[in-house]
């Protein structure tokens, strides 16, 4: 799906920590190198691309793979990529959801099956640490804080599907829906 401007000109969109499914019509990026990955680093280096690059930026569950030292430089280089006035759309694992799902014992929020863990509190560590990729945790209003130390102008709330950007395909890459969180911040 090709996506314009209102000058008619394409939109450049960034899918970062893309993972092994890249997207067509997006520009995907992730540490691994894997057929269909258009920018294979690790953010932490920084991106090969210059600044003001893309009208948006989309990941999906990347970002508690960064260790916490780390999350608001890569904040920081997402921004950097943005032209003035783009958006970063995050979807975040939401703990505030978790901890509510282990609080009232409904083990089908936690991904793991029985075989992995059969214990709810084991699921629910294992989920939340994601089998070891994830090592930090967020919640909207912890991710809010992040976004503005990294120098974005505005934070807002979003569901899934639904955006408060003049983007409307900025939600093509939603999913997880049950266990996220969505956030928009204008650079």
């Amino acid at each position: 799906m090709s996506v314009f401007t209102d000058r008619g000109e394409p939109v450049r969109r960034l899918n970062w920590g893309c993972g092994s499914h890249p997207e067509p019509g997006w520009i995907n990026s992730d540490l691994k190198d894997d057929p269909g990955i258009d920018i294979s680093c690790d953010i932490r280096s920084g991106l090969p691309v210059e600044d003001d690059s893309f009208e948006y930026v989309v990941s999906i569950h990347a970002l508690p793979m960064i260790p916490y030292p780390d999350v608001v430089p890569v904040l920081e280089e997402l921004r950097r990529v943005l032209r003035p006035g783009g958006v970063l759309r995050l979807g975040l694992p939401d703990f505030d959801k978790a901890v509510a799902a282990y609080l009232t014992r409904d083990q089908s929020h936690f991904l793991v099956p029985d075989e992995d863990e059969p214990t709810l509190s084991g699921k629910a560590i294992v989920h939340l640490l994601w089998y070891g990729y994830s090592v930090t945790l967020f919640t909207e209003e912890f991710s809010r804080s992040l976004l503005l130390r990294a120098g974005f102008k505005r934070v807002d709330g979003c569901r899934f599907q639904e955006t408060a950007s003049r983007f409307p395909a900025i939600v093509a890459l939603d999913n997880r829906e049950r266990e996220s969180f969505f956030v928009e911040a204008v650079k």
